[in-house]
C-alpha cells in the first residue's frame, strides 16, 4: 500500500510538471484558433484519463477492478 501511494505521488508530480511545461510552451507556438482549442481539449482529456487511472489504482487496493480495466478481476 505504501509503495502504491509513493508511486501515485511521483506520477502526480511528473504529470504536474508535464502539464505546466505544455501550458508554458503552447503560447510560444502560433496556432490558428481551431488547432489551439484542439490541443487544449486533448490536454484536458489526457489529464482526466490519468486522474481516473490514479483513482482506479487507489480503488484496486480496496476492491477488485474488472480485468478489462487493467485490474486482476475474478475470472
Amino acid at each position: 500500500m505504501i509503495g502504491t501511494l509513493v508511486g501515485l505521488i511521483l506520477l502526480l508530480i511528473v504529470l504536474g510538471v508535464i502539464i505546466w511545461a505544455i501550458q508554458q510552451l503552447l503560447p510560444l507556438i502560433p496556432l490558428p484558433p481551431p488547432f489551439a482549442t484542439i490541443v487544449h481539449v486533448l490536454l484536458v482529456v489526457i489529464v482526466v484519463l490519468v486522474v481516473v487511472y490514479i483513482i482506479l489504482q487507489l480503488l484496486g487496493s480496496v476492491v477488485a477492478i474488472p480485468h478489462w480495466l487493467g485490474g486482476v478481476g475474478v475470472r
